[in-house]
């Protein structure tokens, strides 16, 4: 591109033209862009910072990995857990015994899943020790019956601390008087609240020797769980760990226990940007009409510069600099201002609420009451970069349309 072109259409996208109605329409189209931008970035950025808020909450109560047989039970766990220890990536093991219940305190019935820990191993494994709102998972011994419950389980059962549940295993005994269930008491030593209902609502935790009584599991367990220095290499493990463990043993990670819930997560932030990307489209493709405006406005200085000796690519690439500065300026301003807007949410949010009188996610309805945010900055380069094309797309018919113009066509009424 020589020069002048460039100087061009520098110069009428800067220049003061006879037609104000233009200059307006260039200035909404830059505004357009950047607010479209803007939109984007925030609107990704909540639904990166939500992926990652319940991804921490769930990896608060599941593990990063877990080894098991097929048949729901493995014996050998301690030769598992020391070859699983071996892999570099991970740093930490827990035995663990998962059984189905039926809670019973005063009249209150409730199912429940019964996993029975040991609470020195498992605080290595999982963060929940942090989500305990009262008690400690220390307080689980073995012999003395306690259990921890999930803050709704325990609302609904009417339990709290110092109450004595009752549970009740599905595997009956037989007794003279038929087979009869086997139950027993548990006091409740601690509760815990992750903020995902799956758990809150669903989820005991024992001491492992107080689970193996009761389920008689005798020395077995259900299995072993791991933690790794890299929960997103997990896939990578488990199937390292497919080949190199010594027996037929299932291996999951938690990629695939909550395979459903990220892949809807991953298709609602996919469609949020497919329909938030037509507000930046719509923007940048008023740069046609903005320069289709200036065409016709500049047709005179057209057919001089073309009778000047200016071939008709000159032309184009006039028009297509004046499109380009304004994509380039909306784009720059967009994604500067959307990665403040994002980056400052959680100031923004509140300030909103305390002008307004509103609350947006209400503690009562959501476990998250907070917008979370998080900005990443492959999203951003994608977002500038499709715009700018986007910008960049605009501004070929318009330029092509000023290419065509017949010179003397053009000065006949001049």
């Amino acid at each position: 591109m020589r020069p002048y072109e460039l100087l061009i259409g520098l110069r009428y996208t800067r220049a003061k033209r006879r037609n104000h109605f233009i200059s307006f329409i260039s200035l909404t189209s830059m505004i357009g862009i950047a607010l479209g931008i803007v939109v984007l970035i925030v609107v990704l950025s909540v639904m990166n910072g939500f992926q990652k808020e319940l991804r921490t909450r769930i990896l608060g109560v599941a593990s990063h990995v877990e080894i098991s047989q097929f048949d729901g039970t493995l014996s050998d766990w301690p030769k598992v857990a020391a070859s699983a220890k071996q892999n570099p990536l991970v740093v930490a093991t827990a035995p663990y015994i998962n059984a189905q219940g039926m809670l019973s305190f005063d009249q209150g019935v409730q199912g429940a899943l019964i996993r029975g820990i040991v609470p020195s191993q498992e605080s290595q494994v999982v963060d929940l020790d942090k989500n305990m709102k009262a008690g400690r998972l220390a307080d689980l011994k073995p012999g003395e019956f306690g259990i921890v419950l999930g803050i709704d389980l325990a609302r609904s059962l009417g339990a709290r601390m110092g109450s004595k549940v009752t549970v009740i295993a599905p595997q009956g005994q037989v007794t003279p008087a038929g087979i009869l269930p086997r139950l027993k008491q548990f006091t409740v030593v601690g509760i815990f609240e992750v903020g995902m209902s799956v758990y809150d609502s669903g989820l005991a935790l024992v001491d492992i020797d107080d689970a193996a009584k009761l389920y008689r599991m005798a020395d077995k367990v259900s299995g072993v769980r791991l933690k790794l220095n890299d929960i997103y290499l997990a896939p990578r493990v488990a199937q390292e760990l497919t080949t190199t463990l010594p027996g037929d043993y299932y291996v999951r990670d938690w990629t695939t226990q909550n395979a459903n819930f990220f892949r809807a997560v991953k298709m609602e932030k996919t469609v949020m940007f497919v329909i938030m990307f037509f507000i930046v489209a719509v923007a940048a493709f008023n740069i046609v009409s903005t320069l289709v405006m200036v065409v016709t406005d500049k047709q005179a200085d057209i057919a001089i510069l073309r009778t000047l000796g200016a071939s008709p690519s000159s032309i184009m690439k006039i028009f297509i600099v004046q499109g380009t500065v304004i994509g380039v300026f909306g784009t720059l301003i967009g994604v500067l201002g959307g990665v403040a807007l994002a980056s400052n949410i959680d100031v923004v949010v509140p300030f909103i609420e305390r002008v307004f009188g509103l609350h947006f996610l209400s503690k009562d309805v959501y476990y998250i009451s907070e917008l979370p945010s998080e900005v990443q900055t492959p999203d951003v380069i994608a977002i500038a970069t499709v715009s700018f094309l986007l910008s960049l797309v605009a501004t070929l018919y318009p330029s092509w349309r000023a290419s065509k113009i017949n010179p003397a066509e053009a000065l006949r009424y001049e």
